[in-house]
């Protein structure tokens, strides 16, 4: 099934791609504006930038992953649009450094609060498993093809405007994702069972995602990814000015065949990843990448530099990259619970935006300092290291259900009664359930829908698919082992 067959994810879909763009048009806007302001310190105040961005989405994504509940998804997605929206408007009138660093920490932050939302919706939307790798292979499209679109579009749109028309063409992106969501069906969240407070809600994406041992593998994918990446986007431009003695249109060309690389393994995914298994195709893709980074030293130390040599290895770079991180998405909605899912995908928006904060500290630092060779060498043995640490802590045997037992217990959360944990029976009802040790009032609904009260859960040996909850606080190391 194609996942433009569903309306709703035609609509969230066109809403990614015109933020894109419109982010991507900001982000030449944005350039230039610290040029006007700083002149040749421009990269500096840009490199600071973009450090900002990466802590922003570390601290805000966990928080607003575990309060996001809060408020239905719909006003949450449609409120951080307009509140994107506003914050670019007042760009234009930035006549201080200061100034920049200010708004762009806020609406990075409002993304960081956005983007995670918008992931966990997607897998409700498309509830089949090859749908949904198609709808993940679809986006990892949508931000190649942004890569490519927003630089020309940005460079026509300046022949007739001024670059601070480019601040007002994203904002109008922002707003047209607004109504764009507004006008999609979303489906009603899912119940959450932790009535924690502020720091613990915070903490509970961040903490279950590191107690999953699939995940953890699946950050030091993203590790190795960003060593790679990091090297792609930092020193493009030295290596195609300063080493090959090309032009800017040679740097645009190879980050094009970066993009193409990604472009065709975000085309081959959805057709070998069921075959191959999330676990080989993401390996397989950071060795190619990885090697691709080892290959470029070397020539880095021949007599002379092939540019197609050098294309080339941009290529299988960006194809490595696209296949190692895109079936990420399927790891982490397997492994939350329904109610769960933004805040595990918060912590996974989170946790890897830190592999590309350290990233581009070592390969940026590294090829300014030390040569690009050094760089090459230090993106292609971080991104092994990277493969290393996956390889032993994403076990090759992840079945999705575990046999495992709990001890007897005494609660009280929201529940149902169609979760295998919650078959109890209430007050006024045959077999009447144990007597209320805490006098708390028994508020309920019989039946299946969702309600509340003080409640026993009597121990239990069973099997089912695991994923760590308020009733699962760590991983089974053996079958059988209580949780």
């Amino acid at each position: 099934m194609s996942p433009f067959s569903i309306t709703a994810f035609r609509h969230l879909f066109a809403a990614q791609i015109t933020s894109l763009i419109g982010t991507g048009l900001t982000t030449v806007a944005l350039t230039l504006l610290a040029y006007d302001l700083a002149g040749e310190d421009a990269g500096r105040v840009l490199g600071s930038v973009l450090v900002l961005k990466m802590v922003t989405y570390l601290v805000i994504a966990p928080v607003a992953g575990g309060m996001a509940n809060l408020l239905p998804r719909r006003v949450w997605l449609v409120g951080l649009d307009v509140l994107r929206a506003v914050i670019v408007l007042c760009l234009p009138f930035v006549d201080q450094i200061w100034q920049i660093f200010v708004l762009v920490f806020v609406v990075n932050a409002a993304s960081a609060a956005f983007t995670p939302v918008f992931q966990a919706i997607i897998p409700e939307i498309l509830e089949d498993e090859k749908a949904y790798t198609k709808g993940l292979s679809y986006a990892r499209l949508a931000y190649d093809l942004e890569n490519l679109v927003s630089p020309a579009l940005a460079a026509g749109l300046l022949f007739v405007w001024s670059f601070d028309s480019l601040f007002l063409a994203n904002s109008a992106t922002f707003v047209l994702s607004a109504i764009l969501i507004v006008t999609a069906i979303l489906p009603k969240a899912a119940p959450i069972d932790r009535d924690s407070g502020f720091y613990a809600n915070t903490l509970f994406g961040v903490v279950a995602y590191l107690k999953t041992p699939r995940l953890r593998g699946l950050l030091a994918v993203y590790f190795a990814v960003s060593c790679v990446g990091a090297m792609i986007i930092v020193n493009t431009v030295v290596l195609t000015r300063g080493v090959l003695g090309g032009s800017a249109l040679m740097t645009t060309a190879f980050l094009a065949c970066a993009g193409g690389g990604s472009m065709l393994a975000a085309f081959l995914i959805p057709r070998v990843i069921d075959r191959i298994g999330e676990r080989r195709l993401m390996m397989m893709g950071i060795v190619s990448a990885a090697m691709a980074m080892v290959f470029g030293a070397v020539l880095m130390g021949a007599e002379w530099h092939h540019v197609a040599a050098f294309g080339v290895l941009w290529a299988i770079a960006g194809a490595g990259s696209t296949f190692a991180q895109t079936p990420g998405g399927r790891l982490v909605q397997r492994s939350a619970g329904a109610g769960d899912r933004s805040a595990f995908f918060a912590a996974n928006f989170a946790l890897s935006h830190a592999g590309w904060l350290i990233a581009y500290g070592i390969v940026g630092w590294l090829g300014s300092l030390a040569g690009l060779s050094y760089a090459f060498m230090a993106s292609g043995g971080l991104a092994f290291v990277g493969l290393i640490a996956a390889h032993f802590m994403w076990p090759r045997q992840d079945p999705l259900e575990i046999r495992h037992s709990h001890p007897g217990i005494w609660h009280d959360h929201p529940h149902g009664h169609d979760d295998p944990h919650h078959v109890h029976v209430h007050d006024g009802q045959a077999g009447t359930e144990p007597a209320q040790e805490s006098g708390k009032d028994h508020n309920h609904d019989h039946g299946d829908h969702n309600h509340r009260h003080q409640h026993y859960h009597p121990p239990v040996e069973h099997k089912h698919r695991f994923v760590i909850d308020s009733h699962h606080t760590r991983w089974p190391v053996e079958d059988s082992e209580k949780v």
